[in-house]
């Protein structure tokens, strides 16, 4: 497995790296050896923000924590992280057919920042694949993000759907007309 430790706002001794890659290869009993792991620490208020993210079988495994401390914020990230691959363990081999399980990679490089005059200010642009998959893969995805909305396109009819978590904390699919 590789790691790719991303610094943003501050400056990481080599000790603190290695505290930080020693807790994060405990995970790698749930990945391949090609997976890929990308740790970004940054500065944010007066505390460590630690956002840990790995692929798996074409998903998007995600946590972030702030903590005063970087070495407890990143535990927070990994609890989180094992809790979700046990918890979505037998959902992935369940519900998915093997065919959706085809790796893709989120593409980290394509964020942009683009500042706008007008009164809506778009801060941040993210490109992702398209990867066709059903309801219950993209509400799967979702809730692995960590987000309340998810854009898919379903198998059947190549049509582009939106899932999103309501209040009430049930689910609803928005199906757009072509």
């Amino acid at each position: 497995m590789t790691y790719n430790i991303i610094c943003k706002k501050v400056e990481l001794a080599e000790s603190s790296k290695e505290k930080l890659l020693s807790k994060v290869r405990k995970l790698g009993k749930f990945f391949d050896d090609d997976t890929e792991c990308r740790i970004l620490v940054s500065m944010q208020r007066d505390e460590m923000g630690v956002e840990i993210t790995f692929p798996y079988k074409g998903f998007i495994i995600r946590a972030e924590s702030q903590n005063s401390d970087l070495i407890t914020a990143a535990d927070d990230c990994l609890t989180s992280i094992d809790r979700q691959i046990r918890k979505n363990k037998t959902k992935l081999a369940k519900r998915l057919r093997d065919d959706s399980l085809v790796h893709y990679d989120l593409d980290f490089g394509n964020s942009a920042s683009v500042s706008e005059e007008d009164e809506f200010k778009i801060i941040k642009i993210k490109r992702i694949p398209r990867k066709p998959m059903m309801v219950e893969e993209a509400i799967l995805q979702m809730n692995m993000l960590g987000h309340d909305f998810f854009i898919f396109n379903h198998p059947d009819t190549m049509a582009v759907n939106v899932v999103y978590r309501r209040k009430d904390g049930n689910y609803s699919l928005i199906e757009l007309d072509q």
